[in-house]
C-alpha cells in the first residue's frame, strides 16, 4: 500500500496559506494627485481603500479652492480683495479673521518683521505678477507708510485699516492654513496617512504604512542639490527661501521675502525650514525667521518650541537642537 502523507500534507499547507491570504487585511492603496492651486503645484498623497481615498483627496482639493476663494489677493471677489477696496473695513468670515488674528500675533511676536499689511509693497515690486522691478526709493517710502505697527487693528470683531491705502496680503500665512484645512478634510474622511504639499508648505498626517515620511531639504544654491532629508510623521514642514521667486538685476538677486522695516528683500538668509504642528504656524515662522536672520531666527523658533534650520547669507547652517535629531545631512 502506497503512502500518501506527503501529498496530503502539501494540500493542507496550501489550504492554510490560502486562508491566511484570504483573512489578511487589505493593504491601503496609494492615491496621488496634483492640481494648480495657491499659485503653485499642490500634490496630495493619501493611503486607504482606493474609491473612498480618491473621494477624500478630491474633497481636500475642493477645500483648498474654498480657502483660496476667501483669502487670495489675486481674486477680485475674495474677502481680502473686498477689504483692500474698502476705505476702512469690510465683512470677513470667521476663518479669514482666524488667520488674520494669528498673523497679528506673529507680527507682535517678531517686532513687526511679519506684517500682513504689505500688499502695496508686494505689488510695487511686482512679485504678484510677471512684471518684477526694483522700485524707486520714493515709491518704497510711500508704500511703507501703509504698513507697520498700527496699520491694522481688530475692533469689536472687525479688522480695521489705519487708512484707505492699507492693503493686506495673507500670502505668508494663508497657504499654510489652506494646507491644514486640506488635512482636516482628509482626516474627516477617515484617512490616517496622507501628505499635502503646496510648493514647499507640507503637512503630514500620521505616517506612511511602511515607514516615516521623508522630506527632502532643497539646497538654496544648488538647483538639483539637497541639504539633507527629514524623517518625520504627523507634523508640518515649511520652507521659505530666496530661490523660490526672484529676479536678478546687474548681478544682484531680488526675491519676494520683503523686510517690512526697509521695503527691500531680506539679506540675512538664503533659506529657512521649520517643523511645527501646523502648516500655518510653520509658514509664518519660516517667513519671520528668514527676515530676522540666523541668530534671532533660531531664538524665535526655540521660543515658539518648534524646530528648524536656517541657512545664512554666507551658506552657514544654524539649527535648533531638536532639528538635528530628525535630519540626515548630505
Amino acid at each position: 500500500m502506497k503512502r500518501r502523507y506527503p501529498i496530503a500534507l502539501l494540500i493542507l499547507v496550501l489550504a492554510v496559506l490560502f486562508l491566511v491570504m484570504l483573512c489578511r487585511p487589505e493593504q491601503p492603496r496609494q492615491v496621488r494627485q496634483t492640481r494648480l492651486q495657491l499659485g503653485t503645484v499642490v500634490e496630495i498623497t493619501a493611503f486607504g481603500p482606493e474609491d473612498s481615498t480618491e473621494d477624500a483627496v478630491r474633497g481636500a482639493f475642493d477645500e483648498i479652492d474654498r480657502v483660496e476663494a476667501l483669502m487670495s489677493s489675486h481674486r477680485s471677489d475674495s474677502e481680502v480683495s473686498r477689504f483692500n477696496q474698502a476705505s476702512r473695513t469690510a465683512p470677513l468670515s470667521v476663518e479669514t479673521l482666524q488667520v488674520i488674528e494669528a498673523g497679528l500675533r506673529y507680527s507682535r511676536l517678531t517686532g513687526g518683521t511679519f506684517d500682513l499689511a504689505l500688499g502695496k509693497l508686494i505689488r510695487l515690486w511686482g512679485f504678484d505678477s510677471d512684471r518684477q522691478k526694483v522700485p524707486e526709493p520714493t515709491a518704497l517710502e510711500e508704500a511703507l507708510k501703509t504698513s507697520g505697527e498700527g496699520a491694522l487693528r481688530l475692533e469689536d470683531g472687525e479688522l480695521v485699516k489705519r487708512s484707505p491705502a492699507v492693503q493686506i496680503d495673507l500670502g505668508g500665512i494663508a497657504k499654510g492654513f489652506a494646507v491644514d484645512r486640506a488635512i482636516d478634510v482628509l482626516r474627516q474622511h477617515g484617512i490616517t496617512a496622507a501628505s499635502v504639499n503646496a510648493g514647499g508648505d507640507i503637512r503630514l498626517l500620521g505616517r506612511r504604512p511602511d515607514r516615516l515620511w521623508r522630506v527632502a531639504l532643497q539646497h538654496p544654491r544648488k538647483r538639483d542639490g539637497l541639504l539633507g532629508t527629514l524623517a518625520v510623521e504627523d507634523v508640518a514642514v515649511v520652507t521659505s527661501g530666496d530661490y523660490e521667486r526672484f529676479f536678478e538685476l546687474k548681478g544682484k538677486r531680488y526675491h519676494h521675502l520683503l523686510d517690512p522695516r526697509t521695503g527691500y528683500p531680506g539679506r540675512l538668509c538664503q533659506g529657512v525650514t521649520v517643523i511645527a504642528n501646523s502648516a500655518m504656524a510653520a509658514d509664518a515662522l519660516a517667513t519671520s525667521a528668514f527676515i530676522l536672520g540666523p541668530e534671532a531666527g533660531i531664538g524665535l523658533l526655540e521660543q515658539e518650541r518648534v524646530d528648524g534650520v536656517i541657512v545664512d547669507a554666507a551658506g552657514g547652517i544654524h539649527t535648533t537642537a531638536g532639528f538635528r535629531e530628525q535630519v540626515t545631512w548630505y
